[in-house]
């Protein structure tokens, strides 16, 4: 993968400039202007700062497809749904199912 070409991505899913990347993430202007015009490649420290400011994990940064971003929220349920025993996990998704039937 292009750590460039990945960066860039980010920026126009977000519409962001490369100087609202080095506000959100607290790394000089450039910084963040030598990865694109000078073709470097950042450190694995400078990455994680600039996933920071994305607001995504390194994984994340590094995986192809789609993702789905873990929230707050989400990771909560899922923290809580990986102690849940086999039959508590099939009666709170049958719950869930019902509750979205409801709303449809």
């Amino acid at each position: 993968m292009d750590p460039q070409a990945r960066l860039q991505q980010l920026l126009q899913e977000r519409g962001w400039t490369e100087y609202k990347l080095s506000k959100e993430c607290g790394l000089a202007q450039s910084t963040i202007g030598n990865i694109f015009r000078r073709n470097t490649v950042p450190s694995i420290a400078t990455l994680e700062t600039i996933c920071q400011g994305f607001g995504i994990t390194l994984a994340q940064f590094f995986a192809e497809g789609e993702q789905v971003e873990l929230t707050p929220e989400l990771k909560e349920l899922f923290d809580c749904w990986v102690c849940l025993a086999p039959a508590q996990k099939a009666a709170a998704l049958q719950m869930m199912k019902a509750m979205r039937q409801d709303q449809l």
